[in-house]
């Protein structure tokens, strides 16, 4: 059975290498384009961040239905975990760009646009600031504890670290729905302050669920293929698959109900969301969208022979790692940035915030041993099979 892993060289210098890039594009953005830097931010760390918080997400809903076939991989959504107090310190850096980044933060906007003044007693710098504070806290504490109750269960054993896992991740899951639903406000919808989407919120937290798992899925192949996981089967497969043809639907489902609403009501207010999008620059990306995130893992994981290929899942999901950036770049860019303008400055910050999060979600896998030994339902997971 799996212990402790080791990070080796390769991987360590290639994570440092992408983050110097990252580091490189940064510094030479804020010179060159601070606006179109800000919100590479902004995208990247909300973006890493979502894949955190969905992977969590992914942890405790495992806990609450007493799920067995995925026991033996639970060490890495907790290992991805480990990148939200690194996104809590970016996020907190966006205090010296909100100018760029926020017009309700504009002195001009704050005393003469109406639907500004109207949002002004939530919509402010202190109180803005207050809620990351207590969003990250909130998370950090969670996960911190559902990893401390894990590694106790690895060395002491027996069923009660179990069900204080379970009791603890139906806590974890109430307060994500109410502070992950709120940073997506505050963060995201906010940077279109005239713009409202009542769907803009569930959208945005399956979004991360759905591109959390898509990456647990992905490490989990990439471990079984450098000789961890043995006992990684089709039956596991499967069950990774099922859940990402059942989020892509739902995720079109959210996306077509958003865009079908706004398009129906025809109001100003909200039609400039999507006409925006459609009008300056990404119109392709616009579609594209929808082609990656929804259509090809539809297709695709539709035929259960197609779900227990490892080739084709491990693809569906590296495409669907970019699909996500796609779908964050077309909420961010332009309500910040305006027309679009693809350069290597995205490239380059995408670079160094994913080898950030490699080499983060790296060193957490060495924290504890890779299978979790006394796990309850370890052996239902080791020999999973389905018929």
């Amino acid at each position: 059975m799996d212990t402790k892993i080791n990070l080796n060289s390769r991987f360590k210098t290639a994570c440092y290498l992408l983050i110097i890039i990252g580091l490189i594009t940064f510094s030479y953005g804020f010179f060159k384009n601070p606006g179109q830097t800000w919100a590479n931010l902004l995208l990247n760390n909300y973006y890493f961040l979502s894949l955190a918080i969905g992977a969590t997400f992914f942890m405790a809903l495992q806990y609450i239905t007493q799920s067995g076939w995925s026991a033996m991989f639970k060490r890495v959504p907790e290992a991805m975990g480990f990148f939200i107090p690194v996104a809590a310190v970016f996020m907190l850096l966006t205090y010296f760009g909100v100018s760029h980044l926020y017009e309700w933060t504009h002195k001009d906007a704050i005393q003469t646009d109406e639907a500004v003044i109207h949002k002004l007693p939530y919509l402010n710098l202190p109180f803005f600031f207050i809620r990351i504070v207590v969003y990250f806290s909130l998370w950090i504490l969670m996960t911190t504890l559902l990893r401390k109750l894990s590694h106790k269960e690895d060395l002491v054993g027996g069923i009660s670290w179990f069900e204080r896992s379970e009791f603890y991740s139906k806590v974890y899951i109430f307060i994500l729905a109410i502070t992950f639903s709120l940073a997506s406000f505050d963060w995201i919808m906010s940077l279109d302050v005239h713009w409202l989407s009542t769907l803009f919120a569930v959208k945005n937290f399956v979004t991360a669920f759905y591109h959390g798992t898509a990456v647990i899925t992905l490490i989990v192949i990439l471990l079984h293929e450098k000789g961890c996981y043995k006992e990684l089967n089709s039956s596991h497969l499967l069950d990774f698959s099922r859940y990402l043809f059942m989020l892509s639907i739902i995720w079109g489902y959210l996306w077509f109900s958003q865009f079908m609403l706004i398009w129906y009501s025809n109001l100003p207010e909200e039609t400039i969301y999507y006409a925006r999008q459609i009008r300056e620059g990404y119109r392709v990306l616009f579609f594209v969208n929808v082609f990656i995130n929804w259509f090809i893992p539809f297709i695709l994981l539709l035929a259960r022979r197609m779900d227990q290929k490892i080739m084709v899942v491990k693809w569906i999901c590296i495409i669907l790692i970019f699909g996500q950036w796609i779908d964050m770049y077309t909420q961010v860019f332009p309500g910040t940035v305006g027309k679009s303008s693809f350069s290597l400055l995205e490239i380059g910050c995408f670079l160094g915030f994913a080898g950030l999060f490699a080499l983060v979600t790296g060193w957490g896998l060495t924290r504890a041993s890779l299978v979790p030994k006394n796990h309850p339902y370890l052996d239902e997971s080791l020999y999973h099979h389905v018929e």
